[in-house]
């Protein structure tokens, strides 16, 4: 599901609180109106609304009763400055997935899972946590020199478009040498736009053409 429509379902507090509470347990539909203090029609609504996202599931037991549960694990990022807005689609978590070899820039002494009993997985559970939070605070240290960066940018930068515009324009003609059609296409713009920013940017020799399309100078 797209992260915009992930979103829409998100929004409504009700719904988050389901979320919440069955990320404790599975729970049936009376336990969950007895939490949120609403009816089991409303609540029916919601779990409706959350089973046609595939965010939740739902089983019978003996006694016929049917508890919802969680169906798997994503996440979903949202990033707004003063320089952008993004919704990164969501994505399940993995257990095969080698941090070391899929990251260029950063490097970690993750611990894996395997033998070792209750105790080294409550140990390695600790772990986790506390490097959950510490790639919380790395992508806040991360979002602030992205920042400074653009801001850097584009006072060194005249009259080229919108602050994020020039980054991002730099940014990729620092990759190669890219034609125009190129350039408008990866920065989704018209190519009148594009041919524009790289004539001013050309001017103040920022950048310059060779045979292969432009690149910084």
């Amino acid at each position: 599901m797209e992260a915009a429509a992930l979103l829409d379902i998100l929004g409504n507090e009700n719904r988050r609180r389901i979320l919440q509470l069955l990320a404790q347990k599975p729970c049936y539909v009376t336990e969950i109106s007895e939490y949120l203090e609403v009816s089991p029609k409303a609540v029916i609504d919601h779990l409706r609304r959350l089973e046609a996202a595939g965010l939740i599931e739902s089983r019978t037991d003996s006694s016929r009763r049917k508890y919802f549960h969680i169906a798997r694990n994503l996440r979903l990022e949202v990033t707004v400055s003063q320089y952008g807005y993004g919704a990164k689609s969501a994505y399940p978590a993995s257990r095969s997935l080698d941090f070391n070899t899929c990251c260029d820039h950063v490097r970690l002494d993750v611990p894996r899972g395997g033998d070792g009993g209750l105790a080294a997985a409550a140990r390695r559970y600790r772990r986790l946590q506390q490097l959950e939070q510490e790639l919380s605070l790395a992508q806040r240290w991360v979002q602030g020199r992205l920042i400074e960066t653009v801001e850097a940018i584009d006072a060194a930068v005249d009259g080229t478009g919108t602050e994020r515009f020039s980054a991002d324009l730099l940014s990729l003609l620092a990759r190669g040498a890219y034609p125009i059609e190129t350039v408008a296409m990866e920065l989704r713009v018209p190519e009148a736009t594009a041919a524009a920013a790289v004539a001013e940017l050309a001017e103040e020799g920022i950048i310059r053409r060779t045979a292969d399309g432009w690149t910084l100078a």
